[in-house]
């Protein structure tokens, strides 16, 4: 059994002791399964990179980002890795989750109940699919579900 990488748990404690506002009000929304019974959690590690959160059930990476991420290639990269992981991800505007936060949970929602299963990219958010053969969510144990 091996045990904790101790270097990575303190960067995750580190992000989480310093999320700004729209992190703080999503967080509020997705803990202790508050979402339609999703779990979350917060500064998932995935490969070199944190998620800000992730439902490990459905593997859904959720980033709230800032402005300063606006076309940046590193995003895209990172997102790329996560998808070929396995791992979905939806993006949202820092000023979105503040401005208009149902409609931010009801764009989750659709993506975790599976209404929402293509690429897409708009000015408030961005989703990218898993790269999973089925092209939708899969459980963490990468199996399809039933």
């Amino acid at each position: 059994m091996r045990g904790p990488d101790l270097k990575r748990t303190r960067r995750a404690r580190s992000l989480r002791q310093s999320d700004n506002d729209a992190e703080a009000v999503m967080w509020a929304e997705l803990r202790s399964r508050r979402l339609n019974g999703f779990k979350f959690v917060r500064e998932f590690p995935i490969g070199p990179y944190f998620a800000d959160f992730a439902c490990r059930e459905c593997r859904l990476v959720v980033e709230v980002d800032g402005s300063h991420h606006a076309n940046n290639p590193g995003d895209r990269e990172r997102d790329r890795f996560m998808n070929d992981e396995g791992w979905a991800v939806a993006r949202f505007w820092h000023i979105d989750v503040l401005r208009d936060k149902d409609a931010v949970l009801e764009t989750l929602v659709q993506i975790l109940d599976g209404r929402l299963t293509t690429a897409t990219v708009n000015p408030e958010w961005r989703y990218s699919p898993s790269s999973a053969p089925s092209g939708h969510l899969l459980p963490a144990n990468g199996e399809k579900g039933e």
